[in-house]
């Protein structure tokens, strides 16, 4: 680990371009006829979880698996009147030891993240599907939360073993040691996801882990959390695969995507993290201008402003990791204060953008304001993309144009100007424009230099990068 990562996100010029697999969609049901099914199969999961308990309950204790010695004082005594009470805990010793983590992001981003996470000083990451895994301490875990521009968020791996039945996830859930890190004081929130997984329901695999999770903690400390699938306190999340369970503790609560400042949305907006990964795939030199003609709401320029000053993505949000126990608060404050004191004064690039509707340059302006910058920072304006002219020198242009459902009968005419508009008044510049059109190349009349396949949520996108050189285009 290094003590203090660069300020500014590393940007990837040769990024892997294959084309991430996809998974299949089943068919979804809709109705009051579907709603009807849905709680039937909620009502029949919980009695299968209740009666599972209750079998556990009513094993002999000599036939149940054996939990690991405790290194704490979390049992509760019993008081003179038998009742029982929790036990005060002794404060953890601090956490030195490293975890497997995972990193999730947007599929196509994976390569990206893995070079920011080796440029923060993980340098074991390593790509994977939909993310990377990487190892890391609690303070490398604290630092990846708040520097990652790419990553959704940060897992730590807790436990892991094969499985091959759903009692099999309860009793990995119970064997881990979750009261080093919450109690029954807190509250809980389990998640579950799976790829090519045998298991016949994820939500009975879900409560099965929740199940575990909450028997260990009343065993030791004398009650079970409360759930809450809002906002909770602790939030787990169990993977499954052909053969194995793998718990997760989500480190970031939130999404990291949320920087805190995009309160005003566009028709379409696009991620902060994904805005943040077109950015590093363009090239951006973070020295040189940057335009965005479709600007929206302003995520990919005000992702781009954060990072030419060294803006650390979540430096004004709050992480769930500060709600676990034994979270040294002092320290973690003193890695903001590092953070914020690296923050460049003022910015050495011009960013402009630009938008036909005046509502969405206003809600730039706002989130803008939001993200503490000030209004000089970036030039929003209300303009056509097919009518202005190049701002200056040339640099960057990186855009999220309208596409799919959002474009109308004008598509044809609105890319033949955008077109002509960038060969008659942008030679020079770097164009990367992100699409779920793969036809676009060809109605733009240019010739891609890379295409690299992206996902924008559920949308297959490509993010098509040109070189503008006004001897190689005909009117």
């Amino acid at each position: 680990m290094t003590d203090a990562p660069h300020r500014k996100t590393l940007s990837i010029r040769k990024p892997d371009t294959d084309k991430p697999a996809a998974d299949g969609q089943a068919r979804k049901r809709s109705g009051s006829r579907a709603r009807q099914v849905a709680q039937q199969e909620h009502e029949t999961l919980k009695k299968r979880s209740a009666a599972a308990s209750m079998e556990r309950r009513a094993t002999p204790a000599a036939e149940r698996p054996r939990p690991e010695p405790r290194t704490d004082t979390g049992p509760r005594e019993a008081e003179a009147g038998g009742a029982p009470r929790i036990r005060r805990r002794e404060r953890a010793a601090p956490r030195l030891e490293v975890f497997p983590a995972f990193a999730p992001c947007p599929q196509g981003l994976e390569q990206a993240l893995a070079a920011e996470l080796r440029a923060l000083g993980f340098e074991d990451a390593q790509a994977a599907r939909a993310g990377c895994r990487f190892r890391t301490d609690w303070l490398g875990m604290q630092r990846a939360n708040l520097y990652s521009r790419l990553a959704t968020r940060i897992l730590v791996q807790v436990s892991q073993a094969p499985v091959a039945r759903e009692d099999d996830i309860f009793n990995l859930a119970y064997e881990t040691p979750w009261e080093r890190w919450f109690g029954a004081e807190q509250t809980l929130r389990v998640d579950t996801s799976a790829i090519r997984s045998p298991m016949r329901s994820l939500q009975f695999c879900n409560l099965r882990a929740k199940d575990g999770i909450c028997d260990r903690l009343r065993d030791r400390e004398g009650d079970r959390p409360s759930i809450d699938t809002v906002r909770p306190d602790a939030r787990v999340h169990l993977f499954l695969d052909e053969a194995q369970a793998t718990l997760y503790l989500d480190t970031s609560g939130e999404s990291l995507f949320k920087r805190g400042w995009r309160l005003d949305k566009g028709a379409a907006p696009i991620r902060e993290n994904l805005a943040a990964g077109l950015l590093a795939l363009s090239g951006w030199d973070p020295s040189r201008p940057l335009l965005d003609p479709f600007c929206g709401s302003g995520t990919i320029l005000i992702e781009a402003a954060w990072i030419a000053l060294g803006v650390p993505p979540g430096i004004w949000r709050p992480f769930g990791f500060e709600r676990l126990r034994d979270h040294e608060a002092r320290r973690w404050r003193d890695i903001k204060e590092e953070a914020r004191a690296s923050i460049a004064p003022q910015l050495d690039c011009p960013l402009f953008g630009y938008d036909l509707d005046p509502g969405a340059v206003d809600a730039a302006r706002g989130n803008l304001a939001r993200a503490r910058l000030t209004p000089d920072v970036i030039r929003f304006q209300t303009g056509d993309a097919c009518a202005i002219p190049a701002p200056g020198e040339p640099g960057w242009l990186v855009t999220n144009p309208p596409y799919g459902e959002r474009m109308g009968a004008d598509a044809p005419e609105l890319w033949r100007d955008w077109a002509g508009n960038l060969k008659r008044h942008f030679d020079g510049w770097r164009v990367s424009v992100i699409s779920s059109d793969l036809d676009l190349p060809g109605r733009l009349r240019l010739k891609p230099k890379r295409r690299t396949p992206l996902f924008n949520g559920a949308l297959d996108c490509r993010l098509f990068q040109f070189d503008m050189v006004a001897a190689g285009y005909r009117d």
